[in-house]
């Protein structure tokens, strides 16, 4: 019987040490595309590529990781799109922009729904502004 244990903790501890490094792999993915996507957000958002931009810095949140700061970083700059292009009377572009700020934060919702205040501060700008939308 004490065999059978010793199998038992060996077969225990190499699952264990399995599902920890599939974990680590599927985190260092998610942060590596999720920088990838940031990088390419900002790189468009340079050229003023506004469609390649919203999508990069979309995608970036969608890659949705706990505390990790270029979510931050991304929700800031779709934040800054829609407030630039609201400034310069494209309110068609500021709409998409704060709609993708809000929509990626509903997309990562599992236990919570992360960015609330995000989208608190998007779901104010879009009742503002969808009225304006048709006005043209």
């Amino acid at each position: 019987m004490p065999q059978m244990n010793e199998k038992m903790k060996s077969i225990l501890a190499n699952g264990i040490t399995i599902i920890v490094i599939c974990l680590l792999l599927f985190l260092a993915g998610t942060w590596w595309r999720m920088s990838a996507q940031f990088s390419l957000g900002e790189e468009a958002l340079r050229k003023g590529d506004f469609p390649n931009a919203v999508a990069g810095f979309e995608s970036a949140l969608h890659m949705y990781i706990p505390f990790h700061p270029t979510i931050g970083k991304a929700a800031e700059r779709l934040w800054q799109i829609g407030e630039n292009n609201e400034r310069q009377g494209d309110v068609a572009r500021a709409l998409i922009a704060y709609r993708a700020l809000r929509s990626s934060f509903y997309a990562s919702h599992w236990l919570v729904t992360p960015g609330k205040t995000w989208i608190a501060r998007c779901d104010k700008k879009i009742a503002a502004l969808t009225p304006l939308q048709w006005e043209r």
